[in-house]
């Protein structure tokens, strides 16, 4: 067998946006580089839809009920993960759920399939952070901008 090759990955993420926080997935640092903070979602299984998806990874990685509000849009994330080449298509929505109206501010929730945590994280303070997908951030201050 060889060596697999190259793929584009099909992705799906939510924004939750609140009170001047975006919920975001924590990832800690490792050997290959450091912490960095990611919109929540994941990959769209084989004959699923995107909409579908991001409801359904919101359900696995949070046990929330999440409702598209609308799609925001599309981006390319290319990058290179532990040393190796990677390129996502991500597709971005706006979601809502009753589930995270009561959450702190500060709460931080362990994601169960993850060695991450998911919580609110102020928008003012995320130039300059290590933010993924790429372009997020531009979504995330529209988001803001429309509130």
């Amino acid at each position: 067998m060889g060596a697999t090759a190259p793929r584009i990955r099909n992705l799906v993420v939510g924004l939750v946006v609140r009170d001047g926080h975006v919920l975001l997935e924590e990832y800690p640092g490792d050997e290959w580089r450091g912490g960095f903070l990611r919109a929540l979602g994941g990959g769209v299984e084989f004959g699923e839809r995107v909409a579908d998806a991001v409801v359904r990874e919101f359900r696995e990685e949070l046990d929330a009920e999440v409702t598209i509000v609308h799609r925001l849009g599309v981006t390319d994330n290319i990058f290179t993960w532990r040393g190796e080449p990677a390129h996502e298509i991500v597709h971005v929505f706006e979601v809502a759920s009753s589930a995270f109206d009561a959450w702190p501010l500060d709460r931080r929730v362990p994601v169960p399939d993850a060695p991450t945590t998911a919580g609110w994280w102020p928008i003012a303070g995320l130039a300059g952070r290590d933010l993924y997908p790429d372009e997020i951030l531009t979504f995330i201050r529209d988001l803001e901008d429309q509130r």
